[in-house]
């Protein structure tokens, strides 16, 4: 028989520093919608006196929310601070950061994107149809007008894997793909603009295209086996293409 659990008598406990709750009171209203983007707060004499605090505790509590990005403070006579929800591209300069720091490489990059991105066609297609679709369409037909102009092709053929994720509907795996974003993004701009017009960037481009126009029918059809098993080998082929050896190898190398 289990022995019960010996519960520690006297452990210290911490108590949350003053600062740090009233940041979690402000952080609260914001999160709740209750202080929308570009809203100022109060004045620091009417803090203070709503939370009983002295100005450095007020400060103090400002700084935690600066660190969040959730507020910017202006000093001076017509300074003050005002409010920013939260952003995602806050999460993704962080997460590239750490990226480089731990020497990731832009496979490990390209295979989470193989991941998430055949994931979210499947959960795409399982849903129903909405505006999603009309989205993913106006991509693929913009994507075709722009065939003869490399850069302009990648950048909106790019912008079409965020937009199949978001279609997935899961708000999870859209913040991860979006943390990846900039990386992705960076890279194949990188690679198409030494291979522009040469017939391996051609035949990517064909490829991609088709790609694209099918998995958006397999989405139509409610077809999610098929649209993950397309996507994926999508993606595999565009990783040889993209990812050949003259390319940057680390996120270090690509973003530093």
């Amino acid at each position: 028989m289990a022995q019960p659990q010996q519960v520690e008598i006297g452990a210290q406990v911490r108590v949350p520093k003053m600062a740090e709750l009233v940041a979690g009171r402000l952080r609260k209203q914001i999160i709740d919608g209750d202080l929308l983007e570009g809203d100022a707060l109060p004045s620091e004499a009417v803090l203070m006196e709503q939370f009983g605090v002295s100005r450095p505790t007020l400060r103090e509590a400002f700084r935690v929310l600066e660190a969040e990005a959730l507020i910017t403070v202006r000093r001076g006579a017509h300074g003050g601070a005002r409010v920013h929800v939260p952003d995602s591209d806050v999460v993704a300069r962080y997460a590239s950061l750490v990226l480089e720091y731990r020497s990731a490489t832009l496979r490990d990059v390209y295979a989470v994107r193989a991941v998430l991105e055949p994931a979210s066609a499947a959960m795409a297609a399982a849903r129903t149809p909405g505006g999603n679709l009309d989205q993913l369409w106006a991509s693929v037909e913009e994507s075709e007008g722009a065939a003869d102009d490399p850069l302009r092709f990648i950048e909106l053929q790019t912008s079409f894997h965020k937009l199949l994720v978001m279609a997935s509907g899961n708000q999870t795996m859209h913040l991860l793909y979006e943390m990846l974003q900039h990386i992705i993004e960076t890279s194949n701009i990188v690679h198409v603009r030494h291979d522009a017009g040469s017939p391996a960037n051609i035949r990517a481009n064909r490829k991609g295209l088709r790609a694209h126009r099918r998995v958006v029918e397999l989405i139509e059809q409610r077809d999610a086996d098929g649209a993950a098993r397309l996507w994926r080998k999508h993606l595999d082929e565009a990783e040889v293409y993209l990812l050949t050896s003259d390319d940057p190898v680390t996120v270090q190398d690509l973003l530093g």
